[in-house]
């Protein structure tokens, strides 16, 4: 058994999960995580604006919409709203990849479809 696990067993000590950090090390670890999450939202904006050979303003305006959303829903489950809405602790969300691979697949198809004159913009503007 550990010291940790010996010492969090006696009334009035504090677990070192529970425990509070200095200022120097909050303030260090939550910049890394800001930098992880941003590096995490940009990246799927990028590559699906890649895939879909988008202009640099549409990839910005991508990029730009998803920070946005990520962090109104930061805030949402950050601050919570209902008892079954939000897990009230701060954290801050992201875009997942699990769309990534279907978005490109699409995109590849429909460049295809565009490269044998089977699909026109004009047609995907009227669907």
């Amino acid at each position: 058994m550990s010291d940790a696990s010996i010492e969090a067993g006696k009334p009035g000590t504090v677990h070192t999960v529970d425990e509070i950090l200095p200022a120097p090390k909050l303030i260090t670890l939550g910049f890394q995580h800001v930098l992880v999450m941003y590096a995490g939202a940009i990246a799927v904006p990028l590559i699906v604006g890649r895939a879909l050979q988008l202009s640099p303003e549409e990839v910005a305006f991508l990029i730009s919409a998803d920070l946005f959303v990520c962090g109104i829903v930061s805030i949402i489950q950050s601050l919570g709203t209902t008892q079954y809405f939000g897990i009230k602790l701060p954290v801050m969300m992201g875009v997942t990849f699990a769309s990534v691979g279907p978005m490109v697949a699409i995109a590849s198809a429909l460049r295809d479809m565009r490269g044998q004159g089977r699909c026109s913009a004009r047609s995907l503007r009227r669907a």
